[in-house]
């Protein structure tokens, strides 16, 4: 599948968690641990948030390992908030509007998944997002399908619930075409202010999901940055570092919220329409 991880705390440059560490995302996108797919390189993505509102997101479709210019940016970006995602298609094509995180104004969105039967699928999801949206729609990916109906059902308002509604519609618009095991979902979400993120799959076999347990954990990714505040956290694919311990595993049907370095977690159900 994919890989991804997001972070919130003192400003660090980007290259400090994507290449600085023993299980950095990079090492991931080659030789991943605990993904169904050991080698994720069908493009990848990171976004930011810098001084601006809306984030800065910068796509391709070449591997992250072999991206020189993604080792230049990196090492220049500071940050205080980010996400970052390398892909393993399921079945779309490799371009670069399919690449996460997909972005809308402040929004970022980043998935590791899929929607199964999304080609049976396909076309009543995309006449339920909203014809306001309905323009940003510039890939073929399940993924980004799911970010806009996410926003069509309130997450601008309320994460959790629309997240919830877009889950339960993907699953009432699958059982409706026979499609059994609808939704297999990480999610890394974040307007820039918080992080949030779910875990939940139809089945209850969801894909893997960390959390830091405390600064320490955060600061063990990059111990040479020295620059971590007490409220540095990370959301993880998988742990970036062999301290097991100071890595916590997301639960089943979880709905994670970071907001100034306090993490909590909530019980997570689709909301069926």
């Amino acid at each position: 599948m994919c890989r991804w991880l997001a972070y919130s705390g003192a400003p660090i440059l980007l290259e400090d968690v994507l290449f600085k560490t023993d299980n950095s995302l990079i090492d991931q996108s080659l030789r991943a641990s605990r993904s169904v797919t050991t080698t994720n390189g069908d493009g990848f993505g990171i976004g930011w948030y810098g001084k601006r509102e809306v984030p800065g997101v910068y796509r391709d479709i070449r591997p992250a390992w072999n991206d020189k210019n993604l080792q230049a940016l990196a090492a220049q970006i500071e940050s205080q908030m980010f996400l970052a995602h390398v892909r393993a298609t399921t079945g779309s094509p490799v371009q670069r509007t399919n690449c996460h995180p997909f972005s809308y104004d402040k929004w970022l969105f980043v998935h590791n998944g899929e929607v199964n039967g999304f080609e049976r699928l396909r076309r009543d999801l995309m006449f339920a997002i909203s014809p306001e949206l309905f323009p940003n729609i510039e890939g073929s990916t399940d993924s980004e399908l799911m970010f806009l109906l996410a926003l069509t059902f309130g997450m601008e308002g309320d994460v959790q619930a629309g997240i919830a509604r877009m889950a339960g519609f993907v699953e009432y618009t699958a059982q409706q075409h026979g499609v059994d095991d609808a939704l297999q979902m990480t999610l890394g979400i974040s307007d820039g202010e918080s992080l949030y993120a779910v875990r939940y799959s139809t089945v209850g076999e969801s894909r893997s999901l960390f959390h830091s347990a405390s600064r320490d954990a955060t600061a063990e990714i990059a111990p040479e940055a020295g620059r971590f505040s007490r409220g540095a956290r990370a959301i993880v694919s998988e742990p970036l570092s062999d301290l097991a311990e100071e890595w916590v595993p997301v639960p089943e049907s979880t709905f994670v919220t970071i907001t100034g370095g306090d993490v909590s977690c909530e019980p997570f159900a689709p909301i069926v329409p």
